[in-house]
């Protein structure tokens, strides 16, 4: 078997309208309803929402809000992003710190959603000249 990409997952949430309006205002992902149900689109992936007490089954053994610790790589520079979560009145709890991604050396921030969620926004350095 071999893995291509990661399709969707699932976030349990306290209240499923306030997440949509953290990850679309702070983070800029579209907030789409399917069949009854609520996701937030971002590139080709796509966060399905569960309230807490109504997930749909089958689910997580032990799906709880504020559990979850999700990494973001975004198009735009980091102070670009401390700028925007300044906007938000997002508190910041870490960042840019160095840290290291699925493809190598990133530069990353962390901050909270809605639910206690730690969020990490990262970027992967430009490749350099001498790299061509």
């Amino acid at each position: 078997m071999v893995i291509d990409r990661l399709d969707h997952l699932v976030l349990t949430v306290a209240d499923i309208e306030r997440t949509c309006a953290f990850y679309a205002q702070v983070l800029g992902m579209r907030a789409e309803p399917f069949k009854g149900r609520m996701a937030l689109h971002f590139g080709h992936q796509k966060i399905n929402l569960h309230e807490r007490g109504r997930a749909f089954e089958p689910k997580a053994a032990s799906p709880v809000p504020g559990s979850a610790d999700l990494c973001f790589v975004t198009a735009v520079a980091l102070e670009a992003v401390l700028v925007r979560l300044r906007e938000c009145e997002v508190p910041l709890l870490e960042g840019p710190v160095e840290r290291t991604g699925a493809l190598g050396p990133i530069r990353s921030v962390y901050f909270r959603d809605p639910d206690g969620n730690l969020i990490e926004l990262c970027n992967y350095p430009a490749p350099s000249a001498e790299a061509c």
